[in-house]
């Protein structure tokens, strides 16, 4: 397969592809006579599991750790245990920020007169 038809395969932009190559995420395609890119059933394996990882919101550095790890047939269930829930852990501190700002811009947006005077209390919340 080349590089587009691996892209649609995999849900994934030709350009991600390219840039997983780049940073050694996934071994560089082999060219064929052509040149061009010739992936096969592992590279598109990889390249599946990778798109999906990074869906979950595992960093480019997990992913790597994570695909070793999935090619390592000896590892120990409990080192991706552990890693899932240090990303899940990580996850949740993100949605209690985002709650938080939530709140505040909530609080703010119903202060807010929204009418044509000049001052604005979330502008005055900012400046503080």
């Amino acid at each position: 397969m080349n590089i587009g038809e691996v892209a649609a395969e995999t849900g994934m932009t030709a350009k991600s592809i390219r840039y997983y190559e780049q940073v050694g995420l996934v071994a560089p395609a082999a060219r064929g006579q052509n040149n061009y890119r010739a992936y096969g059933a592992r590279e598109i394996a990889e390249l599946r599991f990778v798109h999906r990882a990074r869906s979950l919101g595992f960093s480019v550095k997990d992913v790597a750790d994570l695909l070793a790890l999935w090619r390592d047939r000896s590892r120990a269930s409990q080192q991706v245990h552990a890693m899932a829930v240090a990303h899940m852990a990580a996850i949740e501190q993100k949605i209690a920020s985002l709650e938080t700002m939530k709140a505040t811009l909530q609080t703010l947006l119903r202060r807010c007169h929204n009418n044509d005077r000049p001052d604005c209390p979330i502008l005055d919340d900012l400046a503080r």
